[in-house]
């Protein structure tokens, strides 16, 4: 018996009466819509306009700052992003005199935003010179004294005071 390679039998590809398998679902005809024809709205029900006190970042500054206060934070500064930023609405910036002080902040405001449902990621806690909270809504920044002044990110976004044209 000749060699064969492995496949159908031999002559079976050739076959005038051999069915064409059928085309990708892509390639059938009416697998995309016909825009002549009218659709059905993708959202079932109206949007609804939102007002500010309900995408206020308020609760949790609050959350967050009484997490900051209960451990002895120093100098905590909060700021209302919205409208100046898509990063967050909401920010706070606190002081604690040492590196495990600074930890234990940290701590206690990922525990805070987690019990109240937030998603939560943890920057910089080995060292604990600045560690980063980001809570989805609101970003914590805590800082050691040092740090906190080498960056200044009261400055950065803080709002301009508005200056009077000289006459």
């Amino acid at each position: 018996m000749p060699w064969r390679p492995p496949g159908p039998p031999h002559g079976s590809i050739c076959r005038s009466d051999a069915t064409p398998p059928p085309p990708p679902p892509c390639a059938r005809r009416g697998a995309f819509p016909d825009p002549a024809q009218p659709q059905e709205p993708a959202i079932s029900q109206p949007l609804r306009s939102v007002s500010p006190e309900e995408t206020s970042p308020a609760p949790l500054l609050a959350l967050i700052t009484a997490a900051l206060e209960d451990l002895k934070a120093e100098d905590i500064v909060t700021f209302d992003l919205r409208g100046r930023t898509a990063l967050a609405d909401g920010m706070v910036i606190a002081s604690g005199r040492s590196a495990r002080q600074v930890g234990a902040m940290a701590d206690r405001v990922e525990r805070a935003l987690r019990q109240a449902g937030q998603p939560v990621s943890v920057e910089g806690l080995p060292q604990a010179d600045w560690v980063l909270v980001d809570g989805g809504d609101v970003i914590v920044h805590l800082f050691r004294p040092e740090v906190r002044t080498f960056y200044n990110l009261e400055k950065i976004w803080a709002r301009p005071e508005p200056v009077a044209p000289e006459a």
